[in-house]
């Protein structure tokens, strides 16, 4: 799992002295971005706290400092929110089997309570499928079983799925920015979690069977998952273009719903159609879509 000093690190050589109008007369620089004197300093801190810090020898950081150096570093609000996460991790904790997750009664009403056509799935913290609802099943992953997130040992990984499932990855004509998106997202999670030895494995896994995950994960992006579009290239419904919003669960805030809506009149057609799987085994046209 990431630390704080890794976090850093990353941040520190991404950080040049020309992004925050830092003047450095010309000297020859041995470091891609600030030294670590030169971000002690603009964040108000000795060079040796620092060090330390970034090393993993600092028992502590106070909220001021850290404020101080997201400020210097130019980290947007989940970044400093991953960076506060990082430094709440005690020095030398390891990895604990989480206990086993399951969706709350409330949500899985309000799945049931949703338009046959409008997807829906229930994730849980490390993106595993906790429950869907048909349309949701149908929309992201038909291919498999309908009832494998009844049983926590199958239910489906949307992080594996999108990274080592070649149907998965077919599935999203724009599956590039999506990816980015689950990789930040799960590192945003591994900071929140940094003892979920689940995920640690799930992480581990993932590295070592896809060399694009790898190297994404290599770079070092946090992001949040909230909204996005997203464009499919469905075996059954064809080309169609949804937006995913994902809506937090105040039973259960480690849950996430994720509803699908559709971006145009053709996609709409098609998550109906998708919603009532006898019409569409029965080949009724629909309207072209719009990318």
């Amino acid at each position: 799992m990431e630390s704080l000093g890794t976090f850093l690190k990353n941040r520190r050589d991404r950080t040049t002295p020309a992004d925050i109008g830092l003047r450095t007369y010309g000297s020859a620089r041995r470091v891609p971005g600030l030294r670590r004197e030169e971000l002690a300093q603009l964040a108000g801190v000795s060079a040796g706290y620092y060090t330390r810090l970034e090393q993993g020898l600092a028992e502590t950081a106070s909220e001021q400092v850290l404020d101080s150096l997201a400020r210097v570093l130019r980290l947007d609000d989940v970044e400093a929110a991953h960076l506060r996460n990082l430094a709440r991790r005690p020095a030398g904790s390891g990895l604990s089997e989480p206990t086993e997750e399951h969706p709350h009664t409330r949500v899985l009403a309000l799945l049931d309570a949703l338009d046959e056509a409008t997807p829906a799935v229930v994730l849980g913290r490390r993106g595993d499928v906790l429950a869907w609802n048909r349309a949701g099943h149908a929309l992201t992953a038909e291919h498999l079983p309908f009832d494998a997130p009844r049983d926590p040992d199958r239910r489906p990984s949307v992080p594996r799925l999108f990274f080592l499932d070649p149907l998965t990855r077919d599935l999203y004509r724009n599956w590039s920015e999506l990816a980015a998106i689950h990789v930040g997202y799960l590192r945003l999670t591994a900071g929140r979690y940094p003892d979920d030895a689940r995920l640690a494995a799930l992480i581990g896994e993932i590295t070592m069977g896809s060399s694009t995950f790898a190297s994404m994960w290599a770079d070092g992006e946090v992001a949040d998952c909230t909204a996005a579009p997203m464009h499919v290239q469905h075996p059954t419904a064809g080309a169609l273009s949804v937006t995913y919003q994902v809506w937090l669960q105040p039973d259960s805030p480690d849950h996430r719903l994720e509803v699908y809506t559709p971006n145009d009149p053709g996609s709409a057609d098609a998550l109906r159609l998708l919603g009532r799987p006898e019409e569409a085994s029965s080949g009724a046209e629909r309207p072209p879509v719009r990318s």
